[in-house]
């Protein structure tokens, strides 16, 4: 188990600092993405969550906690069929959903979307999205 914060605030933080924050968060439960608030000599210090593994985390004396000044990008992107495959190319992803292919952007946001009957294979550059289908092929170049 283990968290990742990023504080909201400027100081030097050492590691044995983990160690009092995690005696200030035992038993709380965090998530990903959220910000925590923990209590210090009467001051109160915001930390967001870059990381909780699993999330969401109930934090114990055996949860690993380490500060981290850099940030961390989290999209959930949910189907209404099941996920076949992802195929990474330079703009974004390929989703694979059966017959169905999604391109998404590296951000998660769609960009195109259609049905193939049959879908045959899907290829891709830095740049271009090619489903082989049928007895053709679509370029797609988002």
């Amino acid at each position: 188990m283990r968290l990742v914060l990023k504080p909201l605030f400027e100081a030097e933080l050492t590691p044995d600092f983990a160690e009092v924050i995690k005696g200030k968060l035992l038993g709380k439960e965090v998530k990903t993405g959220e910000e925590v608030v923990v209590e210090l000599i009467g001051e109160p210090l915001h930390f967001k969550v870059l990381l909780a593994e699993p999330s969401p985390l109930k934090v114990t004396s055996s949860t690993k906690i380490e500060f981290s000044t850099g940030n961390l990008d989290v999209a959930n992107v949910e189907f209404e069929k099941e996920v076949e495959d992802v195929i990474p190319f330079g703009k974004g992803f390929v989703v694979v959903l059966g017959n169905k292919v999604v391109v998404l952007s590296k951000e998660g946001q769609k960009l195109y979307s259609e049905e193939f009957k049959p879908l045959k294979g899907i290829r891709v550059t830095e740049d271009s999205v090619v489903v082989i289908h049928g007895s053709g092929v679509k370029i797609i170049r988002p």
